[in-house]
């Protein structure tokens, strides 16, 4: 059985009459680097904040690094790091400043080497450059860069980022992305929130997908992308007796609207079972019914495509 940093059961948040999280099951292998879905509003920051013991659940149980929360807050947090809703700095102070600070309220941090810690986070996210600014001269970029080296002050076994690349111009995405895939290397697991699909396409072994606050789907990436629905496609100038060979041999045929191409051909589409004929007997049965072949291959719905019919919502897929 694998072991999990973080797991929910039956996690519920009510707001007044508004449900937010509703009945949530939440499995997070460790060491995983762990894609939390879903379009704004969906739960997900509630879900992280009732985990991390920011906020209080209406019903239901949350185990973190094996411990049961909130009950061991001082064992557990300690061991995790967390940029929840944006970084929060004292703007009139450097982000060394603001760094020492926070490690200074750290009772299990050592003053002798907080210099270094300091030096290390800024290295970490790429802001040694600008560690002596004032945090109002800081780009939005820069202050979720900030952000991220405050959750890295100290080594920790589950780090949690939600929407960490939000204001980060494509470089500072990049780099981002890097350092995740470094700490998940390093043994630790990251949770990852994220209306951007490519951003956990991109980055993370596993995901969950929220919707209206209840959960729809989790396991790993290839496991979700094998939910998803594989179609025959067919080129030919004979599309009416495609789909005629096609409906005999027990394929549900999807509805074109028939129009052809600049060369005569059309396209015409058919969803493959889970156990469908070989593609060699298909061709050969298309071939004995006259239609001519200008085209024959498989197409797999993408991941876009999967959660996108999951949630009955679009998400932002590109930076």
């Amino acid at each position: 059985m694998t072991e999990l940093a973080v797991e929910t059961h039956g996690l519920t948040k009510r707001f007044g009459r508004q449900l937010a999280v509703d009945d949530l099951d939440l499995a997070v292998p460790r060491g995983a680097v762990f894609g939390f879905l879903g379009p704004n509003g969906s739960g997900k920051t509630t879900t992280i904040r009732i985990v991390l013991g920011l906020a209080a659940a209406s019903a239901g149980s949350v185990r973190v690094l094996g411990h049961d929360m909130p009950k061991a807050l001082g064992t557990v947090l300690p061991r995790v790091g967390a940029l929840v809703e944006g970084p929060a700095a004292y703007p009139f102070l450097s982000g060394e400043a603001n760094l020492r600070r926070l490690d200074a309220a750290d009772r299990h941090a050592s003053p002798r080497t907080r210099d270094q810690r300091v030096v290390q986070a800024l290295e970490r996210v790429g802001l040694s450059h600008a560690g002596a600014k004032r945090v109002r001269a800081y780009s939005l970029g820069m202050k979720q860069r900030l952000g991220i080296a405050a959750a890295l002050l100290r080594p920790r076994d589950l780090l949690v980022l939600d929407e960490p690349t939000n204001g980060l111009d494509p470089q500072g995405t990049r780099e981002v992305r890097s350092l995740v895939r470094s700490l998940a290397d390093g043994g630790t697991t990251v949770v990852v929130s994220s209306h951007l699909l490519a951003e956990i396409e991109q980055i993370c072994t596993h995901a969950a997908v929220m919707r209206t606050g209840r959960l729809v789907a989790q396991g790993s990436l290839d496991e979700l992308r094998g939910l998803g629905r594989s179609r025959l496609r067919v080129l030919t100038p004979d599309p009416g007796r495609a789909r005629e060979e096609l409906a005999r041999l027990g394929l549900a045929v999807e509805h074109e609207d028939g129009v052809a191409r600049a060369d005569g051909t059309a396209t015409v589409r058919a969803e493959l079972p889970d156990e469908p004929p070989l593609l060699e007997t298909l061709a050969a049965a298309l071939v004995a019914a006259d239609v001519r072949l200008r085209g024959f291959e498989v197409e797999q719905d993408t991941l876009e495509d999967r959660f996108v019919a999951l949630t009955g919502e679009g998400f932002d897929v590109a930076q």
